[in-house]
């Protein structure tokens, strides 16, 4: 039983600043200086998937020890292993973005981890019908489309900008082939995630029998993004060895750029703090969605694309693109706004039709 009251209005607005959160998670990583991938991947992973999760569920779930012995075993491991699946996505998401820019890697690997994300769920439990039958479900269905057609037209936007960097030579290290492979993988195994939530949710429901009411997802947390740091631990530390990089998380190596140690722990800090703040807020908005709980990553997923392309343009990634490009993204903008209004109506009337209790806090997030 969900002891938080429904109040979609104020869960849109927490889903904004998860969005937001992960929107600008990676803007840190432009001034790492003198650190390969693998040390500033290896570093921010440790803080969002490993540390930060730990210390969230220590500070908010009450009688933490008692509620991980009562758990059922069996939860903590298949949340642990589909987390584990989910950190291979986070890796080659992380990666992508090195090919292709945020905007363009946000727009396939979120926008197919939200398609995937919100229906495969209740589609799997042979409740989206139901679902979709109570007032409001209009609405959501409007706003699921309309945000597919404003991240695809995102997606449109990106390959623009791929042919206005290709006529141009030595432009840094966009590749499309590589980072479109690289994003079609992130979104799908991000989808993964959501089951991670789901097969931890009896470690949850322990967790609201102690008395952590809005708080109660953090502790699936705990196994689902541990998983994913073991992971990418291992990929980063084979890539360390490989390479013989390991010693520069204490030493930075010599090299012509000005660079600061303390800086780049201090980015990759932030870098995972930002990261970890998508989940958290995503928990307390996903409690208060009411009936249509199953929208939160459509929501979640819709601003987080929106987001990402206003980063994208402050950090300048299609000033040099010609005005065909830069239109479409305002165009792409103005359609996921939309979307966002949609959703958050249909959710609104299925509240205020007094429909079915809200479903567990962690159902659908990838």
């Amino acid at each position: 039983m969900n002891p938080v009251a429904p109040h979609p209005l104020l869960g849109v607005f927490l889903h904004g600043i998860g969005a937001a959160f992960a929107a600008t998670c990676y803007t840190p990583q432009k001034r790492v200086r003198r650190w390969s991938w693998q040390s500033y991947w290896l570093t921010q992973a440790s803080f969002c998937w490993f540390l930060l999760p730990i210390l969230g569920a220590m500070l908010t779930i009450p009688d933490l020890a008692t509620v991980l012995r009562e758990a059922p075993r069996e939860a903590m491991r298949n949340s642990f292993l589909l987390g584990a699946a989910y950190g291979i996505g986070g890796t080659a998401f992380g990666i992508a973005i090195r090919y292709i820019g945020f905007s363009l890697t946000y727009a396939i690997a979120v926008g197919l981890s939200s398609v995937l994300g919100t229906l495969i769920p209740p589609l799997v439990r042979g409740t989206l019908g139901t679902l979709l039958s109570r007032p409001g479900a209009g609405w959501i269905i409007a706003g699921i489309v309309v945000g597919t057609v404003g991240i695809a037209l995102t997606g449109l936007a990106g390959r623009l900008k791929e042919l206005n960097l290709t006529a141009e030579s030595g432009r840094g290290e966009f590749a499309l082939t590589k980072g479109l492979a690289l994003s079609l993988l992130a979104g799908v195994l991000s989808a993964v995630y959501g089951f991670a939530l789901e097969a931890g949710q009896p470690i949850a429901d322990t967790a609201v029998r102690h008395g952590a009411g809005m708080w109660q997802g953090n502790v699936i947390y705990i196994f689902s993004n541990t998983g994913a740091f073991l992971t990418t631990a291992i990929y980063c530390l084979y890539l360390h060895q490989r390479h013989r990089t390991l010693g520069e998380l204490i030493e930075l190596p010599p090299g012509p750029e000005k660079a600061s140690l303390p800086v780049n722990w201090g980015m990759a800090l932030a870098t995972g703090t930002l990261w970890y703040g998508q989940f958290f807020f995503y928990n307390l908005g996903h409690v208060r969605m009411g009936h249509y709980q199953f929208t939160s990553w459509a929501i979640h997923m819709i601003m987080l694309v929106l987001f990402s392309n206003v980063v994208g343009v402050v950090l300048r990634e299609w000033q040099t693109c010609r005005r065909v490009t830069r239109e479409t993204v305002r165009l792409a903008l103005a359609v996921l706004v939309a979307a966002v209004l949609l959703l958050t109506y249909g959710n609104h009337q299925g509240e205020q039709a007094g429909t079915a209790p809200a479903a567990s806090p962690a159902e659908t997030m990838p």
